[in-house]
């Protein structure tokens, strides 16, 4: 009876079929969904038929039934995309494809990356060369920038510096996010793990506006590897160790994506070294245990999509013994003589002083995009950024306790609409708003450095570009920001009175009846600060690019330079800040000339020029003895600055395995009344690389490294210092820099393939070949100690 039924079934279906009528006819086009422009040779397929568009994107399918269709639409960059569509209802469609794929776009590696800006000086690393840093900082990697060099304290606390400024000049983006983690310390590095970057990208000055206005030094965006939107699961390991610090690094992340457009990311770092030794001793106390985590998910459709992403950062750092005196003489003699006061045996232990820092940030991002108009894109994000510094206190139950304990507490909202329709020009205009809290931890037993304080934070911005023709591009951008900082802040009456606040700021004072001679004050500040961005970027003869860029930007004062008011116990110095501190104003001029052959070399050669109104320093001014020691009062002040300086380099193909690489860089940084120099300004340098390679030997690349690092013939004068031993003033060598430098460096790299996909490289590089003694101006430690000495380095990779 089931096979008599089932053949009827057939019989009727059969006629039925046989008797419909396929003579529908469906037309239309298939459109760039940004700009509506027709794409002409698309396909579309659909039971093993394909039809191609003609040159105006038209389409013409002949023969249909009345029946829904599922037509598969393709064109070269694109996302195919699957259209169901009832013939019965329809015999008229357009199809919407996404032709620039900004949604999946990845960084190429060959330097055909996608700039953030059109005028501007600007310089991408890529996943080689994070790679290669693996167990380091981002701020070692990124002095593989021309122009960027760091501010250290030891070899673990690296800050970047972009063309002589760093801090809270720089901003830094970790994947969408602007970073709030008490950047304004000089020793307080970068709260991000590098192996999270996939690539990060500098822009040398305040001109990506849609990032934020008070970037005078420059943007640094960090950018994770993207999903592509197909059923696909990879992911890399990589294994290294050191032997200068006896530790190394692991570090995995994973990546599976589906062809629906959901995604699925994770990464995970551990880090382990233990003292770090110069050339002739070991630095004690320099060892880091550092921890990362970061995970995301979400949905990337072809006309919308979001994600949500969090990563954890744990850092406890050693800061050098050495570096924190008994009294005052002993500090003129540790950095008069340059020899470490103390000198122990290798050890893992991390003992005080050191810093332990934790940050957890999350992040939420939404986008959808409109057809023939642009896409908007807005995200709420969340930082807590807690951060313990531990000093050499008088009792063993005391130095568990840390002497500065700060939790700040950031939450932003951000939306900005792009509209890219027409393909001449693009627009973008945006706004935040951010609101943040610091608490200061007032159990800690020492005085608060930092106050508790709440800040508000508004911004809008607009920013064009236009292709005047296939040769200029003219961009310009403006943005506003409003910045409120309400603090809670406790003097002792003596300072209040030698600062002179009794007479300016008598009706900031909210109690003058507090416990140990102290008032409690309540400062409120606003700021209003305008930044603008205008240039060009001309295109010429094939291989030559010329970009000229003028940036004005503001830059409101951070919580240090108004309240610091105590001991900084990791940087080892008495700080002072000035509640009379303005915004700063930077007016910088930047060009850059370019020529790229591909096949013989290339070069570049960038100046510029940054002109900044009352600028924002800190210098040591005096000595200060205190019951845990003697330390280097440093105090805020402000002046006129110019910082002129160029960066430029080469690059030479000389055979089809031979390659040279020489990069130079020089700022000058002067107070414009009395041309003193500023102080923490970088020393010329001149790199120079030799590189082989051999396809045919399992990809092998060797490449020999020199680094030359000049004397900083111009800084401040010292100081003037009491010495009790000797009962007169002697002078204090703060400021003098050590002498110039030169370090060789090696690496080399195989790979080899396991299967069809996956690669196997093997990686080893000697730092400092000729372990040579040397002092870096930029290194706060250099008045304690030398720098680190030869250091061999193993890295294995596996790319799966």
């Amino acid at each position: 009876m089931k096979r008599l039924t089932l053949i009827l079934v057939l019989l009727l279906g059969t006629t039925i079929l046989s008797a419909q009528e396929c003579d529908k006819t469906l037309t239309g086009k298939v459109i760039d969904f940004h700009d509506g422009a027709p794409l002409k040779e698309a396909t579309i397929t659909f039971n093993n038929k394909t039809i191609v568009t003609d040159n105006n994107g038209r389409y013409t399918i002949n023969d249909l039934c009345a029946v829904s269709y599922a037509f598969t639409v393709s064109h070269v960059d694109c996302n195919s995309q699957v259209f169901t569509i009832d013939l019965s209802k329809v015999t008229t469609k357009d199809f919407y494809l996404e032709h620039h794929l900004n949604e999946l776009q990845e960084v190429q590696v060959s330097g055909e990356n996608l700039s953030k800006t059109s005028s501007s000086q600007e310089e991408t690393i890529n996943k080689n060369i994070i790679e290669r840093y693996s167990n380091a900082s981002l701020g070692d990697a990124l002095k593989e920038i021309t122009g960027v060099s760091s501010l250290n304290t030891g070899s673990t606390i690296v800050k970047p510096i972009i063309q002589g400024l760093s801090g809270s000049r720089i901003l830094m983006m970790n994947n969408g996010v602007r970073m709030q983690d008490m950047e304004w310390g000089d020793e307080h590095a970068p709260n991000v793990d590098i192996n999270v970057a996939n690539s990060v990208t500098v822009v040398k000055g305040a001109s990506a506006l849609k990032y934020g206005g008070d970037a005078i030094g420059g943007v640094i965006i960090i950018e994770t590897n993207r999903a592509p939107a197909k059923d696909t699961l990879f992911g890399k390991t990589v294994l290294s160790g050191s032997t200068n610090g006896r530790g190394g690094s692991l570090t995995s992340k994973l990546t599976k994506a589906y062809e629906s457009g959901m995604f699925l990311k994770v990464q995970g770092t551990l880090k382990r070294f233990g003292d770090v030794e110069a050339p002739d001793y070991v630095l004690s106390n320099t060892g880091i245990f550092e921890k990362g985590f970061s995970a995301s998910f979400g949905l990337n459709k072809f006309t919308y999509g979001w994600d949500a992403f969090y990563s954890f950062y744990n850092n406890e750092i050693g800061v050098l013994s050495a570096s924190h005196i008994g009294n005052v003489d002993d500090l003129i003699t540790s950095i008069n003589s340059g020899q470490p006061d103390i000198i122990r045996d290798f050890t893992y232990d991390i003992d005080n002083p050191k810093q332990e820092v934790t940050h957890h940030l999350g992040r939420i991002r939404y986008f959808k995009r409109f057809e023939q108009l642009g896409k908007w894109t807005t995200q709420y994000d969340f930082q807590l950024n807690n951060r313990l510094e531990f000093d050499i206190r008088r009792t063993q139950e005391l130095s568990k306790i840390p002497a500065i304990d700060l939790e700040l507490t950031t939450h932003s909202l951000t939306s900005d609409f792009e509209f890219d329709s027409n393909e001449k020009y693009k627009f973008t205009t945006g706004a935040l708003f951010r609101y943040q809290e610091n608490f200061a931890n007032p159990l800690t037993g020492v005085r608060r450095l930092i106050p508790d304080y709440n800040k508000y934070d508004a911004g809008i911005f607009f920013t064009a570009e236009y292709d005047l023709n296939e040769n200029i591009i003219l961009d310009a951008g403006i943005r506003y920001d409003f910045n409120q900082i309400d603090a809670q802040k406790f003097y002792l009456d003596s300072r209040w009175e030698a600062r002179g606040y009794n007479q300016d700021f008598s009706d900031i004072i909210v109690d003058e009846n507090i416990i140990g001679s102290q008032l409690l004050t309540n400062p409120v500040f606003d700021y209003h600060n305008v930044s603008g961005t205008v240039g060009i970027q001309y295109k010429f003869d094939n291989d030559y690019e010329f970009r000229f860029n003028y940036a004005l930007s503001q830059r409101a004062p951070n919580p240090s330079e108004l309240f610091s008011d105590g001991l900084h116990h990791s940087a080892a110095r008495i700080e002072l800040g000035d509640l009379r501190i303005d915004q700063e104003t930077s007016h910088k001029i930047s060009l850059s000339l370019q020529n790229n052959n591909q096949k013989w070399g290339g070069w570049e050669i960038a100046p510029y020029a940054n002109l900044i109104q009352d600028y924002i320093l800190l210098e040591p001014i005096a000595t200060e003895l205190t019951i845990r020691g003697a330390f280097p009062v440093w105090q805020y002040r402000q002046t006129d600055a110019r910082l002129l300086g160029v960066d430029a380099k080469v690059f030479a193909n000389w055979h089809t395995n031979w390659r040279t690489d020489h990069n130079f860089s020089l700022v000058k940084g002067l107070e414009s009344d009395d041309k003193q120099a500023l102080i923490n300004i970088p020393a010329p340098n001149f790199n120079n690389k030799i590189t082989f390679t051999k396809t045919e030997w399992f990809d092998l690349k060797v490449s020999l490294e020199s680094q030359y690092h000049f004397k900083q013939n111009e800084f401040p004068s010292n100081i003037t210092v009491f010495s009790p031993d000797s009962g007169q003033d002697v002078v204090l060598e703060v400021n003098t820099p050590p002498s110039a430098y030169h370090l060789l460096n090696f690496d080399t790299n195989i790979k080899f393939m396991i299967g069809q996909k996956n690669t196997l490289n093997f990686g080893l590089a000697i730092n400092n070949l000729a372990n040579t003694t040397y002092r870096n101006y930029l290194n706060r430690q250099r008045y304690f100690a030398d720098d680190l000495g030869r250091n061999f380095l193993l890295r294995i990779s596996i790319n799966y």
